[in-house]
């Protein structure tokens, strides 16, 4: 049995639905990356199930691009732009993102468009408790993870020029009604019992108040680079999903790790966290309430049903995508099985909500 880390570390040769011309790609890089100097190597990331991304090898230094997947794209998925914007903007501010270097919107050139960005030397860490690591180690790693995503969500959007990055206030409604939406339109991957009752549950039980700020949409550990050799993240990956929202949709989506089962997710369900260093649900809240002046979060149960119903409509997108032959990760089908466990999952939340 292959775990996550060999199936998803690493490069290979470039499937062949992704394949493009490699020379008009060089091109662009001449003209538009600093201190770019061929000749190039594509290889690609065996990662990347909504955008597929690939390691540009040069003699002097690699890089990352990240590109649309060809074929037919739902409306609004696949924002390559609105990556690049966000990891631009928080590059400025000092926060741990690969610098990107261009844009491109002209689909003349590989197909699709695209963006080029730093390749961050580190480590990607697939399995959440941290295997290998000392006690102490893994308390500094997930220390290093609460601070990052606590720092994301103290930034103030205007104050950063990402003001108008997405709509203000009413997050929850907005996404609940997004990607029901999504699930409901996408017949040939099928409905469940289960979705269908998050789909009218979810947006009858939002609680009260509202706030807003940067929020990533898809933080966990195998989203990050760690520094080679300190518990310390380097960059923050996969920017697809990040727009103006509730920063506790965000944080208690990466809260999830805590309620899921190791087997499918990586997980620290089952797991001895005193006797691993791994602090409690509850320290992790409080560490994150500590670092953004919080007392709580009331009402924790409905957003982690509400983040898992969230995830299970992602998973719901690649089935879709499977089937119509164009997703980009060749363990597509094995994920896509996820779906159904995850969705009873989440309504087990909910009923803990309810109560």
């Amino acid at each position: 049995m292959t775990t996550k880390q060999e199936q998803f570390s690493g490069t290979q040769a470039v499937r062949e639905q992704h394949r493009f011309d490699e020379a008009r790609l060089a091109d662009w890089m001449r003209a538009n990356v600093e201190g770019y100097a061929g000749p190039l190597t594509v290889e690609q990331f065996k990662g990347g199930q909504s955008n597929p991304t690939y390691k540009l090898v040069t003699p002097a230094k690699s890089y990352v691009m990240r590109r649309k997947p060809p074929g037919q794209l739902l409306k609004s998925a696949h924002a390559v732009d609105r990556e690049y914007r966000v990891i631009s903007a928080l590059c400025a501010q000092g926060f741990p993102v690969a610098r990107a270097y261009g844009l491109c919107t002209d689909e003349d050139v590989i197909g699709t468009w695209f963006y080029v960005m730093d390749c961050v030397d580190g480590r990607v860490v697939w399995d959440t408790s941290f295997p290998g690591e000392s006690p102490e180690s893994r308390a500094a790693h997930f220390d290093a993870m609460n601070k990052t995503i606590a720092d994301l969500h103290n930034f103030d959007p205007e104050a950063i020029g990402l003001g108008d990055f997405g709509k203000p206030g009413n997050y929850f409604a907005r996404q609940i009604g997004r990607w029901a939406g999504q699930y409901k339109d996408d017949e040939l991957a099928g409905h469940f019992e289960e979705m269908d009752r998050l789909c009218e549950w979810l947006p009858a039980n939002i609680p009260p108040g509202d706030e807003t700020s940067v929020v990533h949409g898809d933080y966990r550990a195998d989203n990050m680079i760690f520094h080679p050799t300190e518990p310390k993240v380097l960059a923050v990956l996969d920017w697809e999903l990040s727009t103006l929202g509730h920063p506790l949709a965000d944080f208690t989506y990466h809260l999830m790790m805590y309620r899921m089962p190791p087997e499918e997710t990586a997980g620290l369900v089952g797991k001895d966290l005193v006797a691993l260093g791994i602090p409690s649900e509850a320290e992790y809240v409080e560490a994150y309430c500590r670092r953004t002046g919080r007392s709580g979060i009331p009402n924790l149960d409905f957003y982690v049903a509400f983040n898992m119903f969230r995830l299970a409509a992602i998973i719901h997108g690649i089935k879709g995508r499977y089937i119509r032959g164009t997703a980009s990760n060749a363990h597509a089908a094995a994920m896509s099985e996820r779906l159904v466990p995850l969705a009873k999952l989440a309504w087990t939340q909910a009923e803990k909500a309810m109560r």
